[in-house]
């Protein structure tokens, strides 16, 4: 898992969300497509889409990327072509504003940051636990990599999972 890599994803997002960007794309890894489907799954982006490096069509009424599955005449995927895949995400806006906040990571390459369900307990009500603050406002979210996939800080509570906390969005 490249922390590096996420960091610049995560700075990434927020300059597209700045410049009120419709579609953006990012590398294609693992980690960024599983973080981009927790985002997606609580509202914060509106599609993930894995294509190449030329932005996937457009839904002539919806405005957001088609899947790759509705998409005829996909290059193939193959091992000259692997490193020049991307993820094409549709950024979601409410009266011009960007729904995602800003994204800033917990964790360093230098200094990973663990937590327990104790600890994120704690972090969920407000409260700070070693080096992670608390939640303080509604639209806050903390992602996680737990054995489970990364999952948002309320759902690890739920299913007593601690893990590695990735990053935060205010």
């Amino acid at each position: 898992m490249s922390l590096v890599n996420l960091s610049h994803v995560c700075s990434h997002l927020n300059n597209a969300c700045k410049a009120r960007l419709g579609l953006t794309s990012i590398p294609n890894s693992k980690l960024h497509l599983k973080l981009c489907l927790a985002l997606q799954n609580d509202g914060l982006i509106s599609s993930v889409v894995r294509g190449g490096p030329t932005p996937p069509p457009v839904h002539p009424i919806l405005g957001t990327p088609n899947a790759i599955d509705e998409v005829e005449n996909i290059e193939p995927l193959t091992q000259s072509n692997i490193a020049s895949r991307r993820l094409w995400l549709g950024l979601k806006y409410w009266q011009s504003e960007p729904v995602l906040g800003k994204l800033s990571m917990v964790s360093k390459p230098t200094k990973r940051v663990t937590i327990d369900v104790a600890g994120l307990r704690r972090v969920i009500r407000g409260e700070r636990s070693e080096s992670v603050e608390g939640i303080r406002s509604p639209g806050e979210a903390l992602y996680l990599s737990t054995d489970k996939g990364i999952l948002e800080a309320r759902e690890c509570v739920e299913k007593k999972l601690g893990g590695l906390v990735l990053c935060r969005i205010r």
